[in-house]
């Protein structure tokens, strides 16, 4: 009886500091958030005027790792960093987040390093960690290098938190990890995946989702500092993730996001006209999509670049489209990358290697070229069961630089992780 009496104790009290927490969690005062910050790419060139560019790189370098979940962003010169997670499969405990630098003058990535694993988070947060997934890196207006990722200390990825890191010095030195919290209970289930939003006031938005207890996207709103200030749900229920977000203007916004239930397989969006505070209900668009992660990048006159999957099943095709802002005119541009078989059929190993051979050449360049012999003859078990071979491009994630060029990232049959770019004049004649 007594044992009864002290475990019923038990569960009051939990409860009633859930409720504390909750109640102190929603009582802070409404925020106004500050506008979008604008910053502009140069001047389209004038017709003529630019030649059209499209090259294509890989980015990692490692030949025994599965490499997923990557993201890009521009630095002051032309330089780019990119930033992925890698390991032995996903969700392994010697997963790390990598990084590479494109250099600008060589047209070369260079080599990757580690920027943080378990051990540093769980040193910096001080918290146990069991795995690490979804890194996002970009460049805020002060010049300041932001990475966000996820890491997991018990259960799966509905457990997850974010960790944050900064540079001052364009990735040199980064601070130690710190975890933002998110939720008042457990300060669980709370991931990132797309490029944060900044504001004219230095503030950031984030684009996070939950998949504990419904699948729903929120907009989390952080001090110029990484503090968290409000968040602002995009959706709910159990059927939407992974929002990416595009700034219209000062105020306009769309968001897209993967759509993870059985009715649509399509694209789901939702609109912001007061920088992120509030979100109309998401609908349907018109691109399919197989419950995969997606991409999206503004373009001069209130259009939009995206890439994804478009497809009802499988991930073997990833396209690229055009759409205006209201996102009822899409145009396909290009076929990024596709299994020569439209049903995405698996293939012998012979076969695989003779065609991912060729797609490795074409995209690795002088420093990587050497690397073929050895990466096709470790195909077998990187890539291959014994049902065949299959080709898989997945996660995009899209960034644009000062001087106009589009950059965008993505897994590349999880070997490496690839890097396509190009410029208005390609785009213009692609459409």
């Amino acid at each position: 009886m007594r044992a009864l009496s002290f475990r019923l104790m038990f569960v009051c009290s939990s409860l009633l500091l859930a409720v504390i927490f909750v109640a102190a969690w929603r009582s802070h005062p409404d925020h106004s958030l500050s506008l979008f910050a604008q910053a502009q790419p140069a001047a389209d060139a004038g017709p003529g005027v630019e030649a059209p560019q499209f090259n294509s790189r890989f980015v990692s370098s490692q030949l025994n790792d599965f490499v997923h979940s990557s993201s890009v962003t521009a630095l002051p010169g032309g330089d780019l960093m990119a930033v992925w997670f890698a390991g032995s499969r996903e969700g392994a405990a010697d997963v790390q987040v990598r990084t590479a630098r494109f250099d600008t003058r060589s047209r070369e990535w260079g080599a990757e390093h580690v920027l943080a694993t378990r051990e540093s988070t769980r040193d910096g947060t001080q918290r146990y960690i069991r795995k690490l997934g979804n890194p996002v890196i970009a460049l805020a207006p002060d010049q300041r290098l932001w990475l966000f990722y996820v890491s997991v200390s018990v259960g799966g990825w509905a457990t997850s938190a974010i960790n944050v890191m900064v540079s001052e010095d364009m990735g040199k030195h980064w601070s130690a990890p710190r975890q933002l919290i998110t939720s008042p209970f457990f300060n669980i289930s709370t991931l990132v995946r797309a490029a944060p939003v900044f504001h004219a006031d230095g503030s950031i938005g984030l684009p996070v989702y939950h998949e504990f207890m419904g699948k729903f996207a929120e907009y989390l709103y952080l001090s110029a500092e990484g503090a968290v200030i409000d968040k602002f749900r995009i959706s709910r229920g159990k059927y939407s993730l992974q929002p990416t977000i595009v700034p219209l203007d000062e105020r306009r916004a769309v968001a897209m996001l993967r759509y993870a239930g059985e009715t649509h397989h399509r694209v789901l969006a939702s609109r912001t006209e007061d920088a992120g505070q509030t979100w109309s209900e998401p609908y349907p668009l018109e691109p399919s999509n197989p419950n995969s992660s997606l991409a999206a990048v503004g373009t001069a006159g209130d259009g939009m670049l995206v890439a994804l999957n478009d497809l009802q099943d499988g991930r073997f095709k990833l396209s690229l489209y055009g759409t205006n802002g209201d996102l009822n005119d899409w145009r396909s541009i290009v076929e990024l990358d596709q299994s020569p078989d439209p049903l995405g059929q698996p293939f012998s190993p012979e076969a695989y290697k003779e065609i991912i051979g060729e797609g490795f050449r074409a995209s690795s360049g002088a420093r990587r070229l050497p690397l073929e012999q050895r990466f096709l003859s470790n195909l077998d078990y990187r890539v291959c069961k014994p049902k065949g071979c299959d080709f898989e491009y997945e996660y995009p994630y899209f960034s644009r630089s000062a001087d106009g060029m589009y950059h965008l990232v993505y897994s590349w049959n999880n070997t490496f992780i690839k890097h396509v770019s190009f410029n208005n004049a390609w785009l213009a004649e692609r459409l």
